[in-house]
């Protein structure tokens, strides 16, 4: 099977398996983002272990898991806001653990292991909101995170297929040498119209509402994008892994949701009630 075949059956493959299980509901999409989290945690740990930065992978994992389980809870209604408070103990008995590792740096690999719990377990967590009532009034419903996975989609493709058309001016060469504005101008424009297809699909938010979630959604999504291209160039790498053939690992396919996720929540938090 040559390359092109590849990327595009584990594309076709990866988009049926999330959009199942999101129309399958909540606790089947938090089972399905609990394993992306601890896949996520464990390519994270293993791309910046060096020399001089070891964080450790299993209390890392562990510690990740835990803190996208408690806010998954929550969102789901299981547990009590209250419980949130436990990720604070969580995160400070990695510094515990590490007196233990005898490690050259060690807080370096304390701050590693936040970073990667912040960045990937959080993020994660928060999605499992965009079903709740008590950000959304009205019963519990899949459509705002389909619908936020299929913005970030087809900004995506939009931004491939134009910027390989016509794009000539670089968004951010020093970070990403194939991007450009074109490309970005054309994603968001499929993007808005998606957004727009959305509003009468999924009535929970209005047309209005939808189009600023594209937006936020857009411009945070490529900035994540961005984020994780500085990560593995700072890391001398090309792909964060190899788990999803001619896709990379699970960074490189979720780094625009790790950035929006958090944005698109506060939004819908404070101004879609």
């Amino acid at each position: 099977m040559n390359n092109f075949a590849q990327r595009t059956l584990t594309g076709f493959l990866f988009v049926v398996v999330m959009i199942g299980s999101i129309v399958l509901g909540q606790t089947v999409f938090s089972v399905l983002l609990l394993i992306i989290t601890v896949l996520s945690l464990n390519e994270y740990v293993n791309i910046v272990s060096n020399d001089k930065n070891q964080p450790a992978l299993l209390p890392t994992m562990v510690a990740g898991s835990l803190g996208y389980t408690l806010l998954a809870s929550n969102a789901m209604g299981l547990i009590s806001a209250e419980w949130l408070f436990l990720i604070v103990p969580i995160l400070f008995i990695l510094i515990i653990i590490e007196l233990w590792r005898n490690k050259p740096f060690p807080f370096n690999n304390i701050a590693s292991s936040w970073l990667g719990i912040i960045y990937i377990s959080v993020p994660f967590g928060l999605m499992m909101y965009f079903f709740d009532p008590v950000i959304l009034s009205g019963t519990k419903h899949y459509g705002l995170v389909l619908g936020f996975l299929i913005i970030l989609w087809l900004n995506d493709t939009g931004a491939y297929l134009v910027g390989s058309a016509i794009g000539k001016h670089k968004l951010f060469e020093r970070i990403s040498p194939g991007k450009t504005w074109e490309g970005s101008a054309g994603g968001a424009f499929f993007a808005m119209l998606t957004a727009y297809g959305l509003s009468f699909i999924f009535v929970q938010l209005g047309m209005v509402q939808w189009i600023i979630l594209a937006v936020i959604t857009v411009v945070f999504g490529t900035l994540g994008d961005l984020a994780e291209s500085m990560l593995k160039r700072s890391l001398g790498i090309k792909d964060s892994g190899n788990i999803l053939r001619g896709h990379g690992g699970m960074l490189d396919r979720f780094d625009a949701v790790l950035l929006s996720a958090p944005f698109v929540f506060v939004y819908l938090a404070l101004f879609c009630r």
